[in-house]
């Protein structure tokens, strides 16, 4: 047994700790600063990729991102101790196409700060995100100026190293006549000119498993090991489908995960796996391993800080918490549930020195699991209520029961998944000033903004904003979001017909015209991330063009809008603390 393991071709086996929402696939919609949100799946990718390793024998290079290495220490530490070798990924998975190099050196110092506090060892070796090619050299010597024994950040594929056969074998890059730097690329096969990365990842997942086994034999035959990788969340295909992708990085990213891990058995069993470090510590290098003489000083910037999370800066902590509540209501929304509560948590440690948060979940007559997971997952929240419709009725009705079972003046209302920044309160509660009944969230103002949100949906809002404008005494933006922040009595004063999206119009519009007073808010829009709703552009626009003659028919006969239980109180004497 012992004698045919040895008769194996070598391969160096690399893996990057990450993940799911920090690939650059989902880059375009799922902004850095929103990673806090998300439920983490790290911990089970890296525990089936350590079973895996162990179940056939391997040993591996494994290269972890310096804020999972912050927020999972033991994990990483468990990587070490199972035997593998622990090298960095870079901080942020950000891209080297967008780092000039002093924020690449700061970029690594800081993962090597946050992987050698975890493991207590020296980190000799770097993949940066975003694949190298000749031209990016100089970032080799970033790297060979930090210390770092070795790259592997190139990856050929097709003309990207053409005219340089030499670079797309483990290599030595001199910075200078002190300074040098291993370059260990990806394996690629040549073919017809154009080199086809076939030693892992999505290449691994996506081709005919007879073109990628025979490819890898082919390389294997090179006096150099073949250099295969894959990445934790690879072997995790539990994990959440973010449907708000385009059908292209969906099918990129989620196409064939549940046959990883008899795809890699395969490979783990034809060759002798190992690290990078241990092969080269066999080798005749031109220079031993370095071990780093960096000075580690404090950093002062927090995780989410530098994630580019909310920098808010609370008022004094002598002022009296405002009692303030937070109504979401939820239609089949299990599985954004644990994004809703990573959510939810950031938004108390940010507000809630200033003020007193209550949550309202409202799970309007869900068929799915809403209700026993939302039930579960805030059990044992003293400051979260969930409230239930035997039926589904509507964004609207779910609103006002929220509003109904709050007990503080000033309600928030905001969706499950949140397409808006929920930070955004910490600037909109105060404008709900003294004279004013309802802050808005608008992402079409000057100020707003909008990112990767289907064109029809823009010309939709900005259309029905353009009539809302001819009918309303408030000359909005945008009239449908439904992220605002009202006066309780004020909302409850006002009788809705509609249950709907165009119900939560409705409510700003009988607001308008009942002489209430309106503050728009600008802010960002993103696309969803969870659920794909179906564009039912006939029946909205027929409810909104209904909405718009009862609105409009009113408003020329120079009345009140019919249906208020009674004339709006005085927004003075709703004024609740609010400065």
């Amino acid at each position: 047994m012992e004698t045919s393991r040895q008769l194996r071709p070598q391969a160096l086996l690399t893996i990057s700790l990450e993940d799911y929402f920090h690939v650059g696939t989902f880059g375009s919609l799922i902004p850095r600063g929103q990673w806090y949100r998300f439920e983490s799946r790290v911990e089970q990718g890296v525990a089936r990729t350590l079973d895996l390793l162990d179940e056939q024998e391997a040993r591996a290079t494994v290269f972890v991102l310096g804020i999972v290495a912050e927020r999972f220490p033991e994990l990483v530490r468990a990587v070490r101790a199972r035997g593998h070798e622990v090298a960095s990924k870079g901080y942020q998975h950000r891209l080297i196409q967008d780092l000039p190099p002093a924020a690449l050196a700061d970029d690594l110092q800081r993962a090597r700060e946050a992987i050698e506090g975890a493991t207590g060892e020296p980190v000799t070796g770097c993949r940066i995100s975003g694949w190298l090619t000749p031209r990016d050299a100089w970032a080799l010597d970033v790297l060979a100026d930090q210390g770092y024994w070795y790259d592997s950040s190139m990856r050929p594929f097709l003309r990207s190293h053409a005219g340089l056969p030499a670079t797309r074998r483990p290599h030595v890059h001199c910075a200078d006549s002190m300074r040098a730097i291993w370059e260990i690329p990806v394996s690629s096969l040549s073919l017809l000119g154009c080199d086809l990365p076939l030693g892992g990842g999505n290449w691994m997942r996506q081709l005919p498993q007879t073109v990628v086994r025979h490819g890898i034999a082919h390389l294997a035959q090179d006096e150099t090991p073949v250099v295969l990788y894959f990445h934790s969340w690879e072997l995790d295909p539990d994990q959440p489908r973010l449907d708000g992708a385009s059908r292209l990085a969906r099918w990129r990213h989620y196409r064939n995960l549940h046959r990883m891990p008899d795809r890699l058995r395969h490979h783990l069993r034809r060759y002798e796996c190992g690290s990078i470090a241990g092969w080269l510590a066999a080798q005749t290098a031109p220079h031993a391993p370095p071990v780093p003489t960096r000075a580690v000083g404090p950093r002062r910037l927090s995780v989410q800080a530098a994630a580019g999370g909310p920098a808010l800066v609370p008022p004094a902590r002598s002022l009296p918490r405002l009692a303030v509540s937070v109504v979401i209501p939820c239609f089949n929304e299990a599985h954004a549930l644990p994004y809703l509560a990573n959510t939810l948590q950031r938004l108390e440690s940010s507000l809630g020195s200033a003020y007193d948060l209550r949550f309202i979940v409202v799970d309007d007559g869900s068929t799915d699991a809403t209700l026993v997971r939302s039930r579960a997952l805030f059990a044992h929240w003293a400051n979260l209520t969930v409230v239930r419709h035997d039926r589904n009725r509507g964004q609207a009705a779910a609103i006002l029961t929220g509003a109904l079972a709050s007990t503080t003046e000033i309600v928030c209302t905001m969706e499950c998944d949140s397409r808006f920044d929920p930070h955004e309160l910490a600037r909109m509660i105060p404008r709900l000033r003294t004279g004013v009944h309802l802050v808005v969230a608008s992402p079409y103002h000057p100020d707003g903004a909008v990112r990767n949100v289907p064109r029809w949906q823009r010309a939709l809002t900005t259309s029905l904003a353009f009539c809302y404008r001819r009918v309303l005494r408030h000359p909005l933006h945008c009239y449908t979001t439904s992220f605002r922040v009202y006066r309780r009595r004020a909302l409850l004063a006002l009788h809705v017909r509609r249950g709907g999206p165009v119900g939560v119009t409705e409510m700003l519009a009988r607001l308008d015209l009942a002489g209430g007073t309106i503050v728009e808010h600008p802010v960002t829009l993103d696309a969803q991330i969870f659920g794909r709703t179906s564009p039912r552009i006939a029946r909205s626009l027929a409810g909104h063009l209904g909405l718009l003659a009862e609105l409009a028919w009113h408003r020329l006969r120079g009345t009140r809008v019919s249906g208020t239980r009674a004339v709006l109180p005085r927004a003075a004497a709703l004024d609740g603390g609010v400065r």
